[in-house]
């Protein structure tokens, strides 16, 4: 009888082991996975400030992985399309303002309810207007969330190289064509520019316009004006004689920004003078070797500067954007858990993305710019970036409507091999204006 009470004893035992295991009590729980795709913040290697904020969003919320998928900018879009069409795209991912936003319209979740439940009914109240004028449809839907804001138009130049065969930081259009001149006959570059990318194409010649008449540039964008009015024509004409004159570099359209002419600048510090963006001061908080002997030696000097493309006497204004939007793929299985990213990644992140990295300027109001450990160079660069930014901008970076951004592009790369003139690339781009939808 002892051995049977004993046996029974022991099954329950075994039973209760048994129960406790399966309940999950004794097991993890298994993790929610968000997939992210994006382009920027970019991989850059293990020091790359996507990872820390990954890293820290996963020890917070230790019920979700963030599988994160970098695409680079020349392959992104496109990827990210099929992918979408397919059923098999990401939860959150990334898009540019303008074109590419309203491009991936059908695949934008309504974010206003996400928004209002988890900052409250004010919530557009986080961030500058700008930033909030963009991220929304014609029905007032909120379809993505300002991760960054970026001012476009700004040259930089490396004052040692510059002063040591004579040359000062130009001002205006004039002395660039001298000092141009004077470079090449060294041996150097020129102006340089990845004219091999669009998207580097239409931000300098939306500064170029925006200095001749803004309101004509976003009068015509907009399909209040003709594109074929005298000061889009002299826009179109700087543009181009700058690729015949000597102003860009020889072959220019068929370098790209990354990681060509960049890094001639950045980390080889082989050229004078390249055509870059705000972003462009994460060149001070990089630890790559070669990238910080250049920007924070005791004896380097850089500048970021503007000038008056027209020589009317007033330097040119730059272009703003929020430079990436996130929003989230309406199919998604995980809203929720997604939400939670974007929020993190918008908040958290981007405070670790402004003042550790400087990849951005801030799209939250209350989101103050206070960078530790940046150089007296570096200091001097991003007050005249952050001045700029509050005072002289044109207007929106980018052009929204898809088929006029694409013949503005083919109509600069036209210019820029000489194909067509000025007033036939207005004409061009003025019949594809007119059949646009806006």
């Amino acid at each position: 009888m002892k051995n049977h009470i004993k046996k029974g004893i022991e099954l329950l035992f075994i039973m209760s082991l048994f129960l406790f295991a399966v309940s999950g009590c004794g097991a993890q729980k298994e993790k929610t996975v968000v997939t992210f795709q994006t382009w920027n913040p970019a991989d850059t290697g293990p020091e790359s400030p996507i990872y820390k904020i990954i890293n820290s969003f996963e020890k917070e919320n230790p019920d979700i992985d963030i599988n994160y998928v970098y695409v680079g900018s020349d392959l992104h879009a496109d990827r990210l399309r099929i992918n979408l069409m397919e059923g098999d795209g990401p939860d959150v991912f990334g898009l540019s303002a303008g074109a590419s936003f309203d491009e991936f319209r059908d695949f934008e979740e309504n974010l206003t309810p996400y928004c209002e439940d988890t900052w409250g009914p004010e919530w557009e109240k986080k961030f500058l207007d700008p930033c909030l004028g963009i991220i929304k449809d014609e029905k007032g839907d909120t379809l993505g969330l300002p991760l960054g804001q970026t001012f476009a138009g700004f040259l930089w130049a490396d004052v040692n190289m510059m002063k040591k065969y004579g040359c000062d930081v130009p001002s205006n259009y004039k002395e660039m064509q001298e000092t141009c001149g004077i470079l090449r006959e060294n041996g150097l570059y020129p102006l340089a520019i990845g004219a091999g990318d669009s998207w580097v194409n239409l931000d300098m010649w939306m500064t170029i316009a925006a200095d001749v008449d803004r309101d004509a540039l976003y009068d015509a964008i907009e399909g209040k004006v003709s594109f074929e009015t005298d000061s889009i024509i002299e826009s179109f004409e700087i543009w181009q004689s700058s690729f015949t004159n000597g102003v860009f570099q020889d072959k220019a359209i068929r370098m790209p920004l990354y990681d060509k002419v960049n890094d001639m600048f950045q980390r080889e510090g082989s050229i004078p003078m390249f055509v870059n963006g705000s972003w462009a001061m994460n060149m001070y908080t990089l630890r790559d070797t070669k990238t910080y002997e250049n920007f924070n030696s005791d004896d380097s000097e850089h500048e970021v500067f503007l000038i008056d493309w027209d020589n009317d006497g007033i330097v040119s204004p730059v272009t703003a954007s929020a430079d990436v939007i996130l929003c989230m793929n309406p199919e998604s299985k995980v809203k929720d858990a997604a939400f939670r990213w974007m929020d993190y990644l918008v908040n958290e992140g981007q405070k670790i993305l402004v003042n550790e990295y400087l990849e951005y300027m801030p799209t939250l109001k209350d989101l103050e710019i206070d960078v530790k450990g940046l150089s007296a160079d570096g200091e001097k660069n991003l007050r005249y970036i952050i001045e700029n930014g509050k005072n002289n901008v044109a207007g929106t970076r980018g052009i929204k409507y898809p088929d006029l951004n694409l013949a503005v592009c083919r109509a600069l790369k036209d210019l820029a091999l000489g194909e067509v003139t000025p007033e036939e690339a207005a004409k061009e781009i003025q019949e594809v204006s007119r059949n646009t939808i806006r």
